[in-house]
């Protein structure tokens, strides 16, 4: 049984919509909140203000980072079992589904509970490694992403 294309479509919309927040949230968002003397006019906000800012930010894109992951192992685990599968699409689908999970529930909360123990954490080569290794997580969802949104595009206009 083929999936109906008004769920392909839903599909490339969640797709669509959670790259395009990924994206704002890195380009736009980290951007402007870590730098907020310059919109402010002064530095109203130490670092790790804008930090805590900031984590709520990503904590909440990971709701939608998880809706995401539990549509693509839907979708894709549908199409897996009906034999309808390719390499081109399996890999990313894989690579979204562990790399999403790994942020909203491993770096996520634990960014959230180094921020509980104070400043001082923070500014530890501990909280500084478990950052840049959600930085690049969170780019590896967003490649796989992007990859298998170019992918399932490609697959729907060509058929």
């Amino acid at each position: 049984m083929k999936i109906p294309k008004y769920l392909t479509i839903m599909y490339i919309v969640v797709l669509g919509i959670t790259l395009g927040a990924g994206l704002f949230a890195g380009a736009v968002v980290a951007p402007v909140t870590f730098h907020s003397e310059l919109y402010l006019g002064d530095e109203i906000l130490s670092r790790f203000q804008e930090g805590l800012i900031m984590a709520e930010n990503f904590k909440r894109l990971g709701y939608l980072v998880s809706f995401t992951v539990l549509v693509v192992a839907l979708y894709e685990g549908y199409k897996y079992k009906m034999f309808d599968r390719e390499a081109m699409t399996t890999i990313p689908a894989f690579l979204v589904m562990s790399s999403g999970l790994l942020y909203s529930f491993y770096y996520i909360p634990q960014i959230l509970e180094f921020q509980k123990e104070g400043e001082q954490i923070t500014e530890s080569k501990l909280f500084e490694n478990t950052h840049f290794a959600s930085e690049l997580d969170f780019k590896l969802f967003t490649f796989a992403l992007l990859a298998l949104l170019i992918r399932t595009l490609y697959r729907n206009l060509r058929a």
